[in-house]
């Protein structure tokens, strides 16, 4: 049987593909342990096709699957009741993760917990090309503080994590401007110091003189007007961060810090819910801050008060010249790789701010989705350009 050209190329298309599949699903069996790691624990692991192997002792179970970016993928069991199994290449960077057990999802006791997704869970590490930024260094470092304080307005405690860069304490004369700083959706005020490495990040910038020693405030951005003790349980929660963050927070860090308490020496930024926030509060309270970064924001979040084009084009910002004679920086970012209503809800913000000659910054992060690589990288960048 004659074949002709065409179909021998075929023939060969085909096979180089089969070929390519079967290379693809090839483990390479370099892994380490991931860097977020509980002491002494050797899994989870990841090697440098960025795949993340896990491994847990179940031995009762039926099946148990390592659930990773929402992808669930099958352990194996071997004769001693150890449950081992592998992820598909991960983006570089943190993520969260959890074990599923029998139709429980719970979180690895190999690997540190962090507060994301609504719970304290598990996060693993993927290396990334650019991890010297953030990386644990030979530098001066400064203190990250848990101050606990009371809301009238909530009528509960509450606290911030508050970094001081290394000199705060050598030189009691010196004074800093304050960048106040705020987490995602679902995730609270210990996101930034844990996940972020903002304090790595900072230590390694002013260490370079890429930065401006600053103050920064990390608080909770979930905060509720405390309910008449006769109100119903079923009435809404009404969101009061921006009275709180205002009247309560810069107050108390003005007089408990070493704060120079002008707008000129204030910035405020946050990420995903956090940016809506925080853009919202800026434009409410131009003459409290000068500078903006929002990251990954704009899209609509539940309880995130977010300001949209709309509300620009049609209310009090429509002079893009006084505008930017309030703001010294308007600071916008974003990763590559960001689900659909981001890239395209920013877009729409970019257009909105060049449309009124709003003058602004934005960067985005290569290859990175909505996550904390990007958020780690978009600190680096904006927090460069601040009080200069």
């Amino acid at each position: 049987m004659r074949l002709s050209i065409n179909a021998v190329i075929a023939i060969f298309s085909l096979y180089f593909q089969s070929v390519n599949a079967q290379s693809e699903q090839i483990i390479t069996e370099d892994f380490k342990p991931s860097a977020v790691n509980q002491p002494e624990r050797i899994f989870p692991k990841v090697n440098s096709q960025r795949r993340v192997r896990a491994s847990i002792s179940a031995p009762n179970a039926s099946k148990v699957q390592l659930d990773i970016g929402g992808v669930k993928y099958d352990m194996r069991k071997d004769d001693k009741g150890v449950w081992t199994g592998e992820s598909n290449p991960q983006d570089e960077g943190f993520h969260y993760y959890q074990l599923n057990i029998d139709g429980a999802s719970v979180p690895d006791p190999g690997s540190l917990y962090f507060y994301g997704a609504g719970r304290l869970g598990s996060g693993i590490e993927i290396p990334s090309s650019d991890q010297d930024f953030f990386a644990l260094k030979n530098v001066p470092h400064g203190l990250v503080s848990e101050n606990i304080y009371f809301s009238k307005l909530t009528n509960s405690f509450r606290r911030c994590f508050v970094y001081t860069p290394e000199s705060y304490n050598e030189n009691t004369k010196m004074r800093y401007p304050v960048l106040y700083l705020q987490h995602g959706s679902f995730e609270d005020e210990t996101g930034w110091s844990a996940q972020g490495k903002a304090n790595l990040i900072l230590d390694n910038l002013i260490a370079s003189k890429k930065a401006v020693p600053m103050i920064i405030v990390m608080d909770n951005g979930y905060a509720y007007k405390a309910q008449e003790s006769n109100s119903s349980d079923k009435n809404p929660k009404e969101s009061v961060f921006e009275d709180v963050l205002i009247t309560e927070v810069i107050p108390m860090i003005d007089a408990k810090f070493r704060t120079i308490p002008k707008r000129e020496n204030r910035a405020i930024a946050g990420l995903s819910m956090g940016a809506n926030q925080t853009m919202r509060i800026m434009m409410n309270h131009l003459d409290t801050f000068a500078y903006y970064g929002g990251f990954s924001g704009t899209a609509n979040y539940p309880n995130s008060d977010a300001i949209d084009a709309s509300t620009f084009l049609n209310g009090k910002y429509k002079d893009g010249n006084a505008l930017n004679k309030q703001i010294k920086l308007f600071w916008l970012g974003l990763g590559t790789k960001e689900p659909a209503p981001f890239p395209k809800s920013i877009g729409a913000f970019r257009t909105m701010l060049e449309q009124q000659g709003i003058k602004y910054d934005y960067y985005e992060s290569p290859e990175t989705a909505h996550e904390w690589l990007t958020w780690r990288r978009c600190l680096h960048q904006f927090a460069s350009k601040l009080f200069k």
